[in-house]
């Protein structure tokens, strides 16, 4: 077997084919690199962070942060101001009510009373001015601010004796104490002049004061009672000698001796339907000489009133359009289960409430029983609970300024949604965002208010008091149902507030 097996294929022979091929995979081996690489991550997206603390410490010092800081605080202040012009700017252009200046007499409620029934501490019929004197408290106590006294002077007096009162209700001196410590409580008393016919006869000649005639001395006669401190007089209307030219020189007189908180002024009771105050003297009585006129809210007769004539009566006296609203008294009466409407509407309505005695609580107020007496009449709980209403209205009225000076607004019921024959009434006295909304059902039938009744009204409020003192706390106008013969005082507020 030959050596040489160069060209021939055996064992240990390597092809050169074969060979050239290792060669070229060895030569490809070394140019692969034995370990891939990773890729290269991509660039991730700006993000920004807060600077670290000593990140933060490094620039605060820095001449940047610093005019940064001072053009921040600088804009601050700028948009400060800007908006506390606009405020200012919103608050002086933005239409607001005027308070007016109110007299006394258009802020107190007047009291009617005769001295001569007044009733002691026992409840004898003594009356005087001694009696006066310890009711004094108690009418300060429920709202009264000024007095006029009825029968001062005994009937059929002349004009030679008008400085002097009747002898049955006290004396000088006693009435001299009254009026000064109705003073000490803040209280006016007024003399009541009606039914005098004084002007009709001829007083004493007396050139030494300058009294020719009747006119003359009862010019002195007013004097010397304004001298003891009184605040004014009544007159009626029926009166047709009280011409412009007296009354004249009776407004006169009373500017003589006005003061500042206490001006004197002239009243006048209307007890006819046809009297008209004029600006001439033709038998009527000159609006521009006198102070207040009281009209009566019902009309006089002689038997108390149904409910549908007095809501008649009311109804027609609420749509009276007027420019100037008179003071108010009761007028014709009325049954005791509506009294107390009565008088929820003359302490609500624009004007001064004059209120006789009487009126305003039981005919038995005027008398202190003990307790088993009342529990034995079984009136003690209605008379409290009148006083109480008394009391709680003229408190009402003597703070809030929508009571005292605010719009009238007559809301009329559609008497169509009501089966009872008297439809309830309301009215509103606005000032300002206070509302008081008043609501009176004089029927013997309950009545809940419909939501579509007066739907610009807020919806909510809370009461102030009402004829049954039972009404407590926040209403919503929508669930508020109206008891038989109830007179009702709430507050409107809008939602979410407590105007």
């Amino acid at each position: 077997m030959p050596l040489n097996a160069d060209g021939e294929r055996g064992y240990g022979s390597v092809n050169a084919g074969s060979g050239a091929g290792l060669a070229g995979n060895l030569g490809r081996a070394e140019t692969v690199p034995l370990l891939m690489p990773e890729p290269e991550p991509e660039p991730e997206p700006f993000r920004w962070k807060p600077l670290s603390k000593e990140e933060l410490e490094l620039i605060a010092g820095g001449p940047g942060w610093n005019k940064f800081r001072s053009r921040l605080v600088l804009l601050f202040w700028v948009c400060w101001l800007v908006m506390l012009g606009a405020a200012i700017a919103i608050i002086v252009q933005s239409p607001r009510p005027v308070a007016p200046q109110l007299h006394w007499w258009e802020k107190e409620v007047f009291y009617r009373l005769q001295p001569a029934l007044l009733m002691d501490s026992e409840g004898r019929a003594v009356g005087g001015f001694e009696v006066m004197r310890e009711k004094l408290p108690y009418l300060k106590s429920l709202g009264v601010g000024a007095l006029i006294l009825e029968g001062f002077f005994p009937k059929g007096i002349s004009p030679s004796n008008l400085t002097e009162m009747s002898h049955s209700i006290g004396t000088m001196p006693q009435f001299q104490k009254l009026l000064t410590e109705s003073h000490q409580k803040d209280m006016k008393i007024l003399l009541d002049l009606c039914n005098l016919d004084v002007l009709n006869e001829q007083g004493p000649m007396n050139n030494t004061e300058g009294l020719s005639d009747s006119s003359g001395y009862i010019q002195y006669s007013l004097k010397f009672w304004l001298e003891q401190g009184v605040s004014g007089f009544g007159i009626c209307d029926t009166d047709a000698t009280y011409s412009e030219k007296i009354l004249m020189k009776w407004r006169a007189l009373l500017q003589e001796f006005s003061e500042v908180d206490n001006e004197r002024i002239l009243v006048v009771r209307e007890t006819t339907d046809s009297f008209v105050m004029t600006n001439a003297s033709s038998g009527g009585v000159n609006a521009t000489l006198v102070e207040l006129v009281t009209r009566p809210l019902l009309p006089p007769s002689a038997h108390p009133l149904s409910a549908v004539e007095v809501a008649t009566a009311v109804e027609e006296n609420l749509q009276t359009p007027r420019t100037q609203w008179p003071s108010w008294t009761v007028g014709g009466p009325v049954s005791p289960e509506l009294q107390r409407i009565v008088m929820v509407l003359l302490m609500t309505l624009p004007g001064t409430p004059v209120v006789s005695d009487g009126e305003e609580v039981s005919p038995a107020q005027n008398t202190t029983v003990n307790a088993t007496e009342i529990s034995v009449q079984g009136e003690g709980k209605k008379w409290r609970s009148a006083l109480s209403l008394f009391q709680s209205l003229s408190t009402t009225r003597a703070r809030e300024e929508a009571l005292l000076f605010g719009t009238f607004t007559f809301l009329p019921f559609n008497a169509s949604s009501s089966s009872s024959p008297t439809p309830p009434l309301a009215y509103l006295r606005s000032w300002g965002c206070v509302h008081f909304l008043v609501l009176l059902n004089l029927g013997s039938e309950p009545h809940p208010l419909s939501p579509d009744w007066a739907p610009s009204l807020p919806e909510g409020g809370v009461f102030v008091t009402s004829t049954k003192m039972e009404r407590l706390g926040a209403v919503s106008l929508e669930t508020l149902n109206m008891l038989p013969q109830e007179a009702i005082v709430i507050k409107l507020f809008e939602s979410g507030s407590f105007a």
